[in-house]
Order: C-alpha cells, then structure tokens, then sequence
C-alpha cells in the first residue's frame, strides 16, 4: 500500500514542478518583471465625444434663404436639433442613422437665426450652436391680391384663385411650386400664367359645391430670380357656395336658372340684336364678376354725334364678360323679351326678374350662352372655362 500511495503522488509533484517551470519561462520573455499579467499601469485611450458639425457656420453672414441647413454629428448621433428665427421654427428631418440633420424649408430673408444641436455617444454627450443671419433680397416677393379675397364672401363653382405678385417672378417653377391649393373636396385642377406677375388657377371641372378651399403662397425665401426673394406666405380661405348655372339661349330667348341642379327661376331675356359684332352677344361659359346698381352703359368706341352712339343707365346690372355684357334690368325691352333680340350685346331681363338675379348671384357663378356665331374670349373677363383644360394646364411652369 505504501508504494503504491508513493507512486500515486510522484506524478502530481512531476505536474507541479512543470507548471512552474513554464510559468518562469512565460514572465521571463519581455525581461520585466511583473509583465506576466499584462498591466503595465496605462489606461486605454479615452472614446471621443461626438463631434458636431453645423452648416452655415456660425459668423455667416448674407446667407441666401434657398440654402439648406445642415446639422452632422460624428462619433455619436444627433438627439435633437432646432433652427429658430424669433418665434418662427424651421422644420427639418434626421437620416435613417441619425447622424444627419436637414431643413426642410426655405429661410427667411433678412433674419438672424440661431442653430442648436445635442448628441450623444460612447464618449457621452456633446451640444454645439450656431447663429449666421440671412442677406436683404434686392427685390422682396410678396402677394399683393389675391381674387377672390373678400372676407366672408361666397362665390360660385367656377371661380378661379388669381394671384397678382408685386414684382416680376423670373424662377416661376420654384414660384408655382410653394403654391398651395387644399380644398375638402379636391379636384383636379391647374395654374396658368398670364405674364410675370399674374397666375390664375383653373379646376379641370367646376368645384363641387358647398365646401372650403385654402389657398396659401408659401413664399418665404423662395428664390424667384436673380436677389429677388419671397419675403412672407399668404393664405387665404375660399367659400364656395352652391351651384348656380344659368343656361341662355338666343334662339328661344330665356334663360334658365339652376341651383344645385334644381330650377329656380325662368326668367324671358331679350340678347343682342347682332348688326354689327359689338352687339353680337358672346355664346360660351361665362362667369359672374362683379355688379352695380345703376352702371351706366356707352357704346364701344364711340362719341356722343356718332351714329349708333348710347348712354343708358340700367338698373341691377351683372357683368359676364369684359366686353361690356350684363345681365340687367330692361324695362324698355320688356316687349321683346321671350320673343326677339334687341339689346346691345347684354341679356335684358324685366326689372324684377333681373333684380332677383342680382340679389341672388355669387362671384363666380356660371352662365353658359347659346346660339350665336361670336365665340366667347377665354380671356375676354373671367372667360377661361372656353379653353380646353389640356390647352389650360399648358401655362403652367410645373407641367411637361
């Protein structure tokens, strides 16, 4: 039993006395001692806070109002980041990483803007600010009117949104663009421009009835040509009332008043007598425009002496084209109406039925004439239903 015990230790001390052998050789190879556990006594380096880089930098001065915020965070991503001028706040979106702030929107011109960012990251968190101010355009785009724009007032399914700027726009792509049409029963519809300053916008079908439609020029810092910048939005807030459509005929001499589908009124006209083409009355779809009670009515170029010279004051007058034709009360015609054209080009009514339009209509209400050989102007008035909506949408800057 003892030299078996004896044998069975012999070689656990053999082990023990190889273990510390290659120990003494391991802490022996770099011939420092205490090197065998490999704490020299340095630290690992420090991790670097993130880094935050703002754009404009901070100093910038005469910044264009189309140029883009932009916020980058290395070694870390961006926590939150705000671009302000007085109470006004940019708006801007993170990347999928977020490590990279954009605006969103133009800057206005003329301001001071502050920029705040903070991040966060293994070297723990950092913040970073910025303030650059924005350049004086030459020329400030603003909105000077916008029809129609009468507060509290209703109008008709076919009005159009005309819009008249202040100064030539030369960038009407990046004008028509911040131009903003939201309605609660959208339809399709298009801008048109009629020179530099004048952009009119045309549904594709006349607006359903009955609802709201917001129009806003989101113009601030748009840049609309060469140091011409917008310099404040517009908006406005548009009724749109029930659908009034008159149908005239010169042939059977009436006209028919519908409201929402549903006739209301038939009302015995008298149109023009057609002997020359100035008392010729336009055949199309007009609009209602504006009213006056009494207007007193000349003949086209003519002066008092000339044959086929006139002044009439009429009563109740509804005007539907540019070229002098109204809706308005005739009791002079009252014998010819339902029955033969004599007027100068306008649509006699008697006198009551005449008032009750005008105290019914609505800018914007429509009035389709039938049965003459002059063709209403699309541009003659607000006329611009004649043209074709294909043809319409070609005045755009946005459409190919």
């Amino acid at each position: 039993m003892l030299s078996t015990g004896s044998r069975s230790r012999w070689p656990i001390a053999g082990v023990a006395v190889a273990l510390a052998a290659a120990l003494s050789a391991c802490s022996g190879g770099s011939g420092t001692p205490g090197s065998a556990g490999g704490d020299s006594g340095d630290t690992a380096p420090a991790v670097p806070a993130p880094k935050i880089t703002i754009s404009p930098a901070t100093g910038s001065a005469k910044v264009r109002p189309d140029k883009t915020v932009v916020v980058t965070a290395a070694d870390g991503e961006l926590e939150e980041v705000t671009v302000q001028a007085g109470d006004e706040t940019v708006e801007g979106e993170f990347d999928s990483t977020h490590t990279k702030w954009t605006s969103k929107e133009p800057l206005k011109p003329s301001a001071k803007y502050t920029v705040s960012a903070k991040a966060t990251g293994k070297g723990g968190p950092a913040t970073a600010t910025s303030r650059f101010t924005t350049l004086k355009p030459k020329v400030g785009l603003e909105v000077v009117d916008v029809t129609p724009g009468i507060k509290g007032e209703t109008v008709g399914i076919g009005m159009p949104i005309m819009v008249r700027f202040n100064a030539p726009v030369q960038d009407k792509a990046a004008v028509e663009q911040a131009l903003e049409v939201d309605a609660e029963k959208p339809v399709k519809g298009a801008w048109r421009w009629i020179d530099d300053q004048y952009v009119i916008y045309r549904t594709a079908k006349y607006w359903p009835a009955h609802q709201k439609v917001k129009f806003t020029a989101h113009l601030t810092g748009v840049k609309a040509g060469p140091n011409t910048y917008g310099i404040e939005d517009h908006s406005t807030t548009i009724k749109i009332g029930a659908a009034w459509i008159s149908s005239v005929s010169t042939r059977t001499h009436m006209m028919v008043v519908r409201r929402d589908g549903k006739v209301v009124q038939t009302m015995k006209i008298s149109a023009g007598k057609a002997t020359t083409r100035e008392y010729t009355t336009t055949s199309g779809v007009h609009l209602t425009m504006e009213r006056g009670n009494p207007v007193t009515m000349i003949s086209p170029g003519k002066k008092e002496g000339d044959p086929g010279y006139y002044k009439e004051v009429v009563n109740h007058a509804v005007r539907i084209s540019n070229s002098g034709e109204y809706v308005h009360g005739a009791p002079w015609s009252v014998g010819s109406q339902g029955r033969a054209n004599v007027s100068h080009g306008c649509v006699n009514a008697s006198p009551s039925q005449a008032k009750w339009f005008y105290d019914n209509f609505h800018r914007g209400d429509v009035v389709k004439i039938v049965g003459t050989n002059r063709i209403l102007e699309w541009n003659n008035g607000w006329g611009f239903w004649q043209m074709p909506f294909s043809k319409w949408r070609q005045g755009s800057a946005l459409e190919s």
